[in-house]
């Protein structure tokens, strides 16, 4: 290509994007309720406070079990995985896009032996032709002008589904490291369960003992022992399903951090109670909450995404231009393709516009901006249900406690009335069946009182997978 036609490229190439415009409407601008960025309701409770949450909420339990087990679940679950390799798979989709920008460029060499007919050259006369070689090389490139912001429309819509994969990738890591806490929770619950069950089971057996001592010795009967049997095959029939929920639990806790159930944590299997907190949860405010959340990011990334598409539909209502130039060189023997005379170049612009697709291109616009909609009311949706998770994990964690505080009060009273009721009857003041009830009666505030236990646990796990912690800022969607 000479000077002369580089000059011409270059002129026309500047005018072109001096004329740039973008096009379609404005993307809409997500807006944050005022009303839910101040304090929490439930954060007059005594049982967190309004400092910053905790990125690594899970080290407040000080138990370096749970330390090392969300630590390899965050190394190892392959959901996680997953997600990553899915954010990698978006980010090279950018990439694609960005190349819009870049001229396209094509390096081509031919070589063709061919022989015309005879009947399409009648000055041959009738007598055979020649055969020719004829050599070609060249170079093509094309750049298109993003008069109506097309491309760059693209390159939006690409980054800010890279910004959503980032976020859905700590959506998935806030998830897996309150299901490992949970999990291991719950096996630590399960077993606190099943040792208040054999604890009874012991009692219970020690009152069947002495029930048939007395039988035997002709001062019982045989109602007070059918009872007292009744009474401890009922407990021994709850150990199953507790064992059962333990060791699903340590199932589905190997299953988070990458292992087979053969290969559970031993240290999660003999632990006796669930992890305890000794200070009150940090929940900050609802200004902090919605820029932590990573699903409120992920929804006003998709919304971007969506908005950029509505310009890219609407860019298509417009001609496309296109700036190309060719050189080569054409030779009937390969020792004369660097030849002046045989050299040839083209270039110049190409206008294409699509007017019989008109309906198709207002059809793509209305779609995209109904997408546009949902996401924007997706992402109002968001913001209101990350605001109602928070407090309603606050109101249950508060409201448990009340309850575990009130349990601990009837399982002492019990502990009591079954002491008593004991000492009554061994001096021949009360029937068996008191002791019996009594007896019941605690079996019934040991095990409501050890699941209030778990449950709180339950709870504050809840909580802190509400306030989204272990992710502190957004991911950048370039790395």
């Amino acid at each position: 290509m000479n000077r002369k036609a580089l000059s011409l490229l270059t002129a026309s190439g500047a005018a072109l994007l001096l004329a740039a415009c973008a096009v379609g409407p404005k993307a809409p601008e997500p807006t944050l309720p005022v009303q839910g960025q101040g304090a929490f309701i439930g954060a007059q409770s005594a049982s967190v406070s309004t400092e910053a949450a905790r990125a690594d909420w899970w080290r407040l339990y000080n138990n370096a079990t749970l330390d090392g087990l969300i630590q390899q679940a965050l190394t190892e679950n392959n959901e996680l995985e997953a997600a990553a390799a899915n954010l990698r798979a978006v980010r090279a989709s950018l990439s694609e896009a960005r190349a819009g920008r870049l001229p396209s460029t094509n390096a081509n060499a031919a070589f063709n032996r061919s022989q015309a007919s005879t009947v399409t050259s009648p000055a041959s006369g009738g007598a055979k032709l020649p055969e020719v070689d004829t050599y070609s090389v060249g170079l093509d490139v094309s750049y298109e002008v993003d008069l109506f912001s097309r491309v760059e429309s693209t390159v939006r819509a690409a980054r800010a589904d890279a910004a959503a994969a980032a976020e859905a990738l700590e959506v998935v890591r806030i998830t897996v490291a309150a299901e490992t806490a949970r999990a291991y929770a719950d096996t630590c619950s399960a077993n606190a369960q099943i040792a208040v069950a054999e604890r009874t089971i012991d009692l219970q057996s020690k009152t069947v003992d002495l029930t048939q001592r007395l039988l035997d010795g002709g001062s019982g009967n045989g109602l007070d022992v059918a009872r007292a049997r009744a009474a401890l095959e009922s407990t021994r029939a709850s150990l199953p399903p507790l064992r059962a929920q333990r060791d699903g639990a340590l199932y589905r806790l190997a299953t988070l951090t990458g292992r087979t159930p053969a290969e559970a944590s031993e240290a999660a299997r003999g632990c006796q109670s669930p992890p305890q907190l000794s200070q009150p949860i940090p929940v900050g405010d609802g200004a902090a909450l919605l820029a932590r959340r990573p699903d409120v990011r992920q929804a006003e990334a998709r919304l971007a995404a969506a908005a950029a598409r509505v310009n890219v539909a609407t860019a298509s209502l417009y001609p496309s231009i296109s700036l190309g130039g060719s050189l080569g060189s054409t030779s009937l023997d390969s020792s004369g393709l660097g030849d002046d005379a045989n050299s040839r170049f083209s270039v110049g612009p190409l206008i294409s516009w699509n007017f019989p697709n008109i309906a198709v291109a207002r059809a793509r616009i209305k779609q995209a901006g109904a997408q546009t909609d949902a996401a924007l009311a997706t992402f109002d949706q968001t913001v209101l249900v990350a605001l109602q998770e928070t407090e309603t994990a606050l109101s249950a964690y508060a409201n448990e406690l009340d309850r575990r505080t009130a349990l601990r009060t009837a399982r002492d009273q019990a502990a009591t009335a079954a002491r008593l009721s004991r000492l009554r009857f061994d001096a021949g003041a009360d029937s068996f069946l008191t002791v019996l009830d009594s007896e019941r009666t605690l079996a019934g505030a040991d095990a409501a009182l050890a699941a209030s236990e778990a449950q709180v646990t339950t709870y504050q796990i809840a909580l802190f997978k509400a306030l989204a912690g272990g992710w502190d800022q957004a991911p950048n969607p370039e790395a």
